[in-house]
């Protein structure tokens, strides 16, 4: 093959604007002329959904594996898991000649309404972002392209193809870019796919400060850009700004808007050449990967089933669990004989086989009776109720297996609620009530609401969309074959009026306000010191977990040092299990507000009975520093810093202090509107104001004593007043009592400063 350089000066305007528009609903256009192959992509970013006619967007696709959903994934903490996930997934990818998978999503999940979040690995940034890296290199080694998406503040359903995200710029780049920048910056995928919303008042598949300022200028991003289906609104102006390739095609509009932009000068050819390039570097290296392998059905079907037992988490458990002798089961719900175990929308797969609960339970041995005890759809039926009743009264454990319907759950409409159907509330309520041994296992993608039936079952499982091999994992929890080790990748709130974007969600005429800011899951509820049904982090085993001997490498370093966290780990039951050891980071004080704690690292270990493991965990300079909007970039201040470390986010086992010294040299960012405290608490400015202050002091005279009773006083504490006045406006007060006016002086003293 010709080097890209080269091949680009052979093309025609004509062949290089066609190279940037999709041929079809799968594939890039091809310029056989060139030997230039076209590229196929296909759908994630749990497993491949490629149709069998190339032409369509919905037809049937091919068989592949369905591994859990990413919620799932998310609940195991294990970075290796993910990466053999995506290993299998490019292995698939490649026996079926595609050259990029769309995947993974790592979206935060801002409420836990978003119809897609089974699709999203967590609320918290730093998780989804180590977890999204071992997923793309897992794919990538195998010389299968990955695009991660949805690029960015795509946290809903509702009007997803043209709603304005209006976020702050701190809460831009500390919660909704993290997880995208640490993939990029250390497993480099080979696109990134841009959202369909507007992110404040700019639509993103046209966003320049995205695309190209942060992407590629910031992170160092080499790939290229492509939209969502149908996200791009002005294709010269998405070029413009960063976005090579427009999907789906073919679009001979589309072509011909480039062609003329570029002939009557308002698209530079030098910027049509670079995207060029970009698409050409992936489209070739995708075609150096052979497609002619097969791959393992049986392997991978395995490997679905390692990654659904350890993505399950075990909610509650009234010593019920595990199974210790053969049981007379009764299976109640639909779900028991009909797997749910995937969402609805473009990720839906066609698995090569799949596992059902009632068959898996049957290869027990157990005496086990069915009730249907819910339909598919949301409809209330008291018969069912009622045989259900009686066949969980006749049995010695009843198993309720409870999936939302698809009219709650899916891909392209928000959920209305956090409830489960009154059906399944009436259900659960009813068995429980005449079976003291009820387990709930939820298949569902995201939290449900429990206050109503909780304290019911004597346990609760949570079992996601558990991908095609769930249904033998969840018999290897139930009988303790495994050991439940996942926890929670997002907070199960108790209700949805306590969620933070409640009152902002899901927008109004076209926009949706991030009023809630930084503050989003666990970060929120522990800011308002809320209970919540279940905390970030939290899952219970079935052996115990002891900390002790918990170590800093220093308790003084600079910004700039690595810090590294030890803790011995004892399992102190007598069953095998993995523990998640998880650090947060409490910064004593800021300028600016910051959540009480944030997750900066964590470690899941595996320990057989009696065992110790010293864990050990880096924390560097991002895992302290925060974004500063004035400074536009991230800042380490001087300071003190928490270091706690636990089981989940609620359930802290030790607690350090380090101080931190920073290293940065920071310009100043006082300006003209700079308040008195700005001034204050910035030592550059204090050593010029110092003087003039001295003197503003005692020309406030009586008034700066705060006391009511002095003679001319006006019943307040001045100092307090002043301190949120600008500079300018205070010495508007003393006017005549300086040789200058105001403006003039807080000129002065700024220039002295910069």
């Amino acid at each position: 093959m010709q080097p890209i350089h080269d091949l680009i000066s052979q093309m025609t305007l004509e062949e290089k604007a066609a190279l940037c528009t999709g041929a079809g609903p799968w594939s890039t256009t091809p310029l056989p002329r060139l030997d230039i192959p076209a590229l196929f992509v296909s759908d994630g970013p749990h497993g491949i959904r490629f149709t069998m006619d190339s032409e369509s967007l919905a037809s049937k696709s091919y068989p592949a594996t369905c591994f859990p959903t990413a919620s799932c994934m998310a609940s195991t903490w294990n970075p290796e898991l993910l990466s053999a996930v995506g290993k299998a997934i490019a292995i698939e990818a490649i026996a079926l000649g595609i050259g990029v998978v769309l995947g993974p999503a790592v979206n935060m999940k801002r409420s836990p309404l978003c119809g897609r979040n089974f699709e999203y690995f967590s609320e918290d940034p730093f998780l989804a972002g180590i977890l999204a890296t071992a997923w793309i290199e897992g794919v990538q080694n195998q010389g299968v392209g990955t695009s991660i998406k949805h690029f960015a503040a795509n946290n809903q359903e509702f009007q997803r193809f043209s709603i304005n995200a209006v976020v702050d710029e701190r809460s831009l780049h500390e919660i909704y870019l993290p997880a995208f920048e640490m993939a990029v910056r250390k497993a480099q995928p080979w696109t990134v796919m841009c959202a369909y919303n507007q992110l404040n008042g700019t639509y993103c598949a046209n966003h320049e400060q995205l695309l190209s300022d942060i992407l590629r200028d910031q992170w160092g991003f080499e790939g290229f850009v492509m939209s969502d289906w149908g996200a791009v609104h002005d294709r010269v102006a998405s070029i413009k700004a960063g976005l090579e390739l427009e999907m789906p095609g073919p679009k001979d509009r589309r072509v011909n808007e480039v062609i003329l932009a570029v002939k009557d000068g308002e698209l530079n050819e030098a910027v049509l050449d670079e995207a060029i390039r970009r698409l050409l570097t992936v489209i070739l290296k995708a075609a150096e990967t052979s497609n002619d392998t097969a791959f393992d059905v049986n392997a991978h079907h395995e490997l679905a089933r390692d990654a659904a037992a350890e993505g399950f988490v075990l909610l509650t458990n009234n010593n019920i669990l595990p199974f210790k002798t053969p049981q007379n089961l009764a299976l109640i719900g639909h779900a028991a004989r009909k797997a749910h175990f995937q969402g609805g929308g473009s990720s839906h797969i066609n698995p090569t086989r799949v596992d059902h609960p009632y068959d898996a339970l049957l290869k027990h041995g157990d005496e086990i009776q069915y009730a249907q005890g819910y339909t598919e759809n949301d409809i209330f039926d008291q018969s069912l109720i009622d045989q259900a009743v009686a066949t969980a009264r006749a049995a010695e454990v009843a198993l309720l297996f409870i999936a939302l319907p698809e009219s709650k759950e899916s891909e392209g409409y928000d959920r209305p609620d956090l409830d489960l159907t009154q059906q399944q509330i009436a259900l659960i309520k009813a068995v429980c009530a005449v079976q003291k041994n009820s387990i709930v296992v939820l298949n569902t993608g995201s939290p449900v609401a429990m206050t109503d039936w909780i304290d019911g079952p004597a346990a609760i499982l949570q079992g996601w969309m558990m991908g095609q091999a769930g249904a033998d994992a969840l018999t290897d929890i139930l009988y303790g074959k495994i050991n439940p080790s996942g926890k929670l990748a997002e907070t199960f709130p108790t209700k949805i009026t306590d969620t933070p974007a409640y009152t902002n969600w899901p927008g109004e005429n076209g926009e949706v306000r991030y009023g809630e800011g930084l503050f989003i899951g666990y970060r929120y509820y522990d800011f308002r010191k809320l209970s919540v049904q279940f905390p970030f982090g939290y899952g219970l085993s079935y052996t115990s977990f002891e900390y002790r001997n918990a170590q800093l490498s220093s308790d003084h370093i600079k910004d700039s040092d690595t810090l590294v966290v030890s803790v011995d780990v004892t399992n102190t039951g007598d069953m095998t299990g993995k523990e998640i050891v998880q650090v947060y980071v409490h910064d004593q004080k800021c300028t600016l507000i910051r959540p009480p704690q944030e997750l900066k690292g964590f470690a899941k270990v595996h320990l057989e009975p009696g065992e110790t493991k010293t864990v050990t965990i880096s924390l560097d300079f991002r895992s302290f520093a925060f974004y500063h909007p004035a400074h536009k970039l991230w800042v380490c201040e001087d300071g003190d810093f928490d270091i706690l470390i636990g089981a989940s986010s609620r359930d802290i086992h030790a607690q350090l202090s380090v101080h931190v010294q920073s290293t940065q040299e920071l310009p100043c960012v006082l300006n003209e509107s700079s308040t008195l405290k700005e001034w204050q608490e910035d030592s550059r400015g204090m050593k010029v104001l110092e003087p003039l202050f001295k003197k503003m002091i005692e020309s406030m005279g009586v008034f700066m004593s705060g006391e009511e009773s002095s003679e001319g006083g006006i019943g307040m504490d001045m100092m307090g007043f002043m301190k949120d006045m600008p500079l300018e406006s205070i010495l508007a007060f003393q006017e005549d009592q300086h040789p200058k006016p105001p403006a003039e002086i807080v000129k002065e003293l700024l220039a002295q400063i910069k």
